[in-house]
Formats: C-alpha cells, structure tokens, sequence
C-alpha cells in the first residue's frame, strides 16, 4: 500500500470543512502547499496510520471493555467470560455497528505468557460460531456449526513463538498475537423462553489459563483504571489522538502483537518514522508538523476506502458489500475500514455485511432520512438465500442503534413478517409507524439521517448466493 500526492489530494477533499468558502480544489492545494518539506514523509505518515489502525483501535476497545472490577454487561476483565443477556439497546457505544440478532459471549485474553483453553458445550445443533480476532483483527480461527460442528469441544489457544506440550484430545488454535478477542455468538430469537434457552449454553462455555487444567478456577478481580475514558466511544478516542500519542501507542503494542512476515515492505517503511517492532517510538524522527495532520487524513482516506475501494467493496442496487472481511493480508486499507465500521467482522464465509448509505429512488441517490419512507421488497421465495440466518439493521449515521419505541433495531425472519397476496414481503423503513396491522413488517428509523445493514450469516455459496451473484439484494425504494 502506497499512499501517492493524488490520495493526499482525494483524502483533503473529504476532509475539509462543508462551509468552507474556497473550492475543494483549492482546499487541497492549500493543505498540501501549506505542507512542510517533506511530502512524501507526510505521506509514509500517514500509510503507517493506516497499518496501525486496527491494531491501535484493538487496544483502545481492549482497555474499553476490560477496564471493570467483574464482568457485568458488555464489559468484562481480562480473562473474563462476558455473556451479554439481551440484545444490546440504542445507549450501547462500546463497538460501532453492534449485532442484534444473537448473544454474544466474549472475551478478551492474553496467550503471551500462556496458552489459554476454551470449552464449548453441546449446542444441540442451533447456529453458533466463535471466531477469535487477533490483534490486528484477523479471524485466525472460527470454531462453530459452519466448521467443527455444534458438539461439546475444547481447544487450546496458543500466542505467538509458544512452544510445549497440551492435554490429549484437544485442539490447538495459533494466535500470531499476544492479543485475543473471543467473540462467540449464539443464535437467539429473542422471546423470554429462547433467551432462557440460550443463557443456559453462555452458562457452560468454560475459558481459563492452561495452567489452571484439571483445577478449579476462578478468574481474579479486575482492576480498574480510572484515567481511560469509559464514555467517549472507542473510534472518537482513537481519532482524537494525536500521531505522536497514536504512534508511541502502537510501538508499544508491536512489542507483543508482531507483524506477520507479509509485513516486511511494511515494517521497513515504518523504521523511517522511527517505528520498529520491539522498540519504544523515536519521536525525533517525526516532523512536529504532521502531529494533528496525519491523523485527519490518515482517517479521512480510510472512510473514503468505502466509496474508491479498487474493488474491495462492490456496490450492486445501492448495496456495497464486501467478501474481504476477517482475512486481509497486505491489504492494510480494507483492514483500517473494516475496523473502523465493523470491528469484529467473521470471514466472508461466516457472515457478509452489505451496507446501504441511500436510497435507490429517482436519477439522484440521496441519503436515508427519517422524514421519508421507504420499502424493501423481496419477491416470492426470494429472500436471502443462507444456511444460519438473515436480518436487516438500522444505524444511526454514526453505526450505533437507534431508539425506537418497539426497541426494534433489526427485522428478520424471526418476526411474523407478513406476505403480499402474490408472496412477496415488504419490509417497511420510516419513523412514523405504518399501523398495528403492518408493524411486524416495520424497521423503525429516526427523524434524521440513518444507514441500513443486511446480516448474511453463512450465506450460500452456490446458486442462488451472493457471494457468485447469482442472488442480490433488492434496492430499497423511496416510497414518500
């Protein structure tokens, strides 16, 4: 990945102010003049912003997350089961683009020192998976009914360079990060019985240290720092950082949480920012001048990935989807947006995530708007084709819930949706409530501006499939 004038250039114009009274061209010809000497170090600056987004955010969720005494909620200490009980709600700000359709039990753990082992108890066959996400947001592995099955299991997760001898009749699981990020998730329909049905199985995943095997365990009290910030969500607190705060950060995280050999061209790269794996950060090789820069465009060009994506994120009637989640390689640019919009996304083979930011109405798409109505349609025995479950979600324009008064933040199958006489469903999207005798068909949105997401868990690959293009989703149609 190399960051060029021209992406500089395509980056300020994102950036830049609405009001402003220059022209974007202008604009960015004055960002880039007002430049020091040094263009293409400004530009390495802000590539390697780039590579370390993920990893950075990781961390800042991590401290997020596990910075409680017990686990209680969404939060929980470090080697400790989180089992979130019910759907989360509109205040939740812990992940940006949350999941409503199943319950999650996760866990953060750190396999640096030790191995740590997991156990899974008898699904009695309902749709679970439990990829586990490195530091740099790789799912290196996916236990589940898609892969090993609804069974009992056990397995072992092991950090990087480890080496020794595991308990007979367990899996192993190489984490190339100190860094883990369990995040089970659990099939729920969401009714008082189900839920019950489902906290039962949280209640038997097991996660404790190796060296605690065949002893009883407890996991130790966390401890609580007050200096991190537990209200601002996680994206604004990594944004807001400047890039020498940003990059002693991630130097320090390098030191357990390597890059891969891939990374070579990489690392090299960041040795001339003063950036080496295993080392504290050389602030004295960074420009001053770029402190505040490079994080607004380093950002500016990650979100922008989602419209000039080179093919990474394919737009089909108004859907832009990806099937380059959870296994990147070098490609650090779909990393950082998938970090940034969907931290915690499976393998496309688990779950695809096609997003809708407007409408498909009219010669001129515009953006969602609470003060509109609007329909998806799927036609008779053509609703998404996949073997776990499908669901449609509604976000605020910032990828958190929306408050609703049927606290409904997405509509799937699992609601009584009701036919048109021919068999086809409309699922219904506005603030304003259609009436009783539609709204088990109704996606309640806000007044203002909001963006839609379809869940695709373990979609087909085969005809009919969106992963061949043999199915596509319906564009959604203004209606008033």
């Amino acid at each position: 990945m190399d960051i060029t004038r021209r992406d500089l250039t395509v980056a300020g114009l994102g950036a830049m102010a609405a009001g402003s009274l220059a022209t974007p061209a202008m604009a960015a010809e004055g960002l880039v003049a007002d430049l020091p000497e040094g263009l293409d170090e400004f530009a390495l600056a802000v590539e390697a912003y780039i590579y370390a987004y993920p990893l950075v955010t990781m961390e800042m969720t991590r401290r997020v997350i596990t910075n409680v005494a017990e686990a209680e909620g969404s939060r929980g200490p470090m080697g400790h089961l989180i089992k979130l009980r019910q759907y989360p709600d509109a205040k939740f700000r812990d992940v940006t683009a949350p999941n409503a359709d199943t319950l999650y039990t996760t866990a953060f753990f750190d396999v640096g020192d030790e191995p740590w082992v997991v156990s899974l108890p008898d699904m009695k066959d309902r749709y679970a998976l439990f990829p586990m996400l490195d530091g740099w947001t790789t799912v290196f592995d996916v236990p589940g009914k898609r892969t090993t099955g609804t069974d009992a299991q056990t397995f072992v997760v092991t950090g990087p360079g480890w080496e020794g001898k595991l308990p007979e009749g367990v899996t192993q699981y190489k984490s190339p990060t100190s860094i883990v990020w369990l995040l089970g998730r659990i099939y729920c329909t969401g009714t008082p019985e189900d839920y019950a049905e489902v906290h039962k199985l949280q209640d038997e995943v097991k996660l404790y240290p190796l060296s605690a095997w065949g002893k009883d365990w407890a996991p130790p009290e966390g401890k609580v720092d007050p200096s991190i910030d537990m209200k601002t969500a996680v994206r604004e607190q990594v944004n807001n950082m400047d890039a020498i705060e940003y990059f002693t950060l991630f130097a320090e995280l390098l030191k357990r949480n390597p890059p891969t050999d891939a990374d070579a061209p990489m690392v090299a790269k960041l040795a001339e920012l003063g950036i080496v794996p295993g080392q504290d950060f050389d602030k004295t090789k960074f420009d001053p001048a770029f402190v505040k820069r490079v994080p607004q465009l380093g950002f500016a060009r990650i979100m922008m990935h989602f419209k000039f994506s080179d093919g990474d994120v394919q737009d089909i009637d108004g859907w832009g989807f990806t099937t380059k989640t959870g296994i990147y390689g070098t490609n650090y640019m779909q990393r950082a947006l998938v970090t940034a919009i969907g931290l915690g996304a499976n393998r496309p083979q688990d779950a695809i995530y096609p997003t809708s930011l407007k409408s498909d109405s009219g010669l001129i798409k515009r953006a969602y708007n609470g003060s509109e109505k609007y329909v998806l349609t799927f036609k008779k025995g053509l609703t998404p084709p996949v073997s776990g479950f499908w669901s449609l979600t509604m976000y605020d324009a910032d990828y958190f819930f929306v408050d609703n008064p049927l606290n409904r933040y997405s509509i799937s199958a699992r609601q009584p949706l009701k036919a048109n006489p021919d068999g086809s469903i409309d699922l219904l999207i506005q603030h304003e409530s259609p009436g009783a005798d539609k709204e088990s068909n109704w996606l309640p949105a806000p007044k203002g501006k909001f963006i839609l997401m379809m869940r695709l868990y373990w979609p087909n690959e085969s005809n009919p499939s969106i992963i061949d293009g043999s199915w596509t989703i319906p564009p959604v149609k203004r209606v008033s």
